[in-house]
């Protein structure tokens, strides 16, 4: 039964999920917390009554603060905190920013990201190096909640990116130039083949950089990592035994190309003259090594995501997908 003013109420959700209010209080808020199939049923019921919690529109309505909420794996990834500070950048002080971590890009994101719009906690959404499926891109549409993507790209939605296809390239063609014929691909793997990856975008950019050169598509080997300094580490035995082996190592960003070069360095190998590194991302660790890197302008992106997204809110209806270009900055290690 809906309440007096007409509206659904959290009680009728709870009767129609067939679940208790506190339930239904943690898919809201805690969705990880709630098993995925007890999950998706109450989501359902908010769907479809279009439910909005009571104390947070009344709570919005009183304090007149655009809540806009940034989600994106920041522990796991260095340079989504440099994109943060884009969008933190020269903001008016009538708009709350509310950060949501998430563990990495390999994981699935979906029970957070399908109770964020549900919620009602939030004016707008800025979604970074998260890719979106066909079920959370209805559900954000569903519920009206302004969204912009950054560094990855949906169908209807705004979204600002780096060109990962450029990225790979200068890369590729830089290793070709110097005469690599044989190199290593380093990156932790990929859940879902639903989506193309930044990850797999750097690639096949590198193979086609090759294949200008004249050099076969096998001549790239992908490596299998975790997402940090440590896993690079271990990874480098398995790269040193590839047949042929490898004269240069591309990681999937810094951390990972950090690894490489300090795991190399510890047996006995020279940097570049018997195993070149690059990196991706570029920023302090980079500078501090001197790594080869593929700089991405990351503020500039936060920057831009903010933008976009505070267009939206203003009522600009236009969506634009915007690219900008990375630049390789060459260091010691090639």
């Amino acid at each position: 039964m809906a309440g007096r003013e007409g509206r659904p109420t959290i009680y009728d959700v709870a009767r129609l999920a067939r679940v208790s209010i506190a339930t239904v209080s943690h898919v809201l808020n805690r969705p990880e917390r709630v098993g995925a199939a007890t999950r998706e049923r109450v989501l359902a019921v908010i769907d479809d009554l279009q439910f909005v919690p009571k104390e947070v529109a009344v709570s919005r309505a009183r304090r007149g603060t655009g809540r806009i909420g940034v989600l994106a794996p920041f522990t796991s990834y260095p340079s989504y905190l440099q994109r943060l500070a884009g969008i933190l950048e020269n903001r008016s002080g009538r708009t709350e920013v509310v950060v949501f971590d998430h563990d990495s890009v390999a994981a699935d994101p979906h029970p957070l990201l399908a109770s964020l719009p549900a919620s009602g906690r939030l004016d707008g959404l800025i979604i970074m190096g998260v890719p979106l499926d066909r079920e959370l891109a209805e559900r954000q549409a569903k519920h009206g909640l302004p969204t912009v993507l950054v560094d990855s790209e949906y169908e209807g939605f705004s979204s600002v990116s780096v060109s990962d296809d450029h990225g790979g390239l200068v890369v590729g063609r830089h290793l070709a130039e110097l005469g690599h014929r044989h190199i290593a691909f380093l990156a932790e793997d990929q859940v879902s083949n639903d989506y193309l990856s930044p990850g797999q975008r750097r690639w096949r950019a590198v193979e086609r950089a090759f294949g200008e050169a004249g050099v076969p598509e096998s001549a790239i080997r992908r490596v299998v990592c975790g997402p940090d300094f440590a896993g690079a580490r271990e990874a480098l035995h398995e790269i040193l035994a590839l047949d042929p082996r490898p004269t240069a190592v591309f990681a999937h960003h810094d951390e990972l190309a950090a690894g490489v070069v300090t795991a190399a360095r510890q047996l006995g190998l020279r940097v570049p003259e018997d195993l070149a590194v690059i990196g991706y991302d570029g920023g302090v660790l980079a500078d501090a090594l001197q790594l080869t890197t593929v700089v991405q302008p990351l503020r500039e992106s936060g920057v831009v995501g903010r933008r976009l997204l505070m267009a939206r809110l203003d009522g600009d209806t236009t969506t634009q997908q915007i690219m900008l270009e990375p630049r390789l900055s060459r260091g010691v290690t090639t």
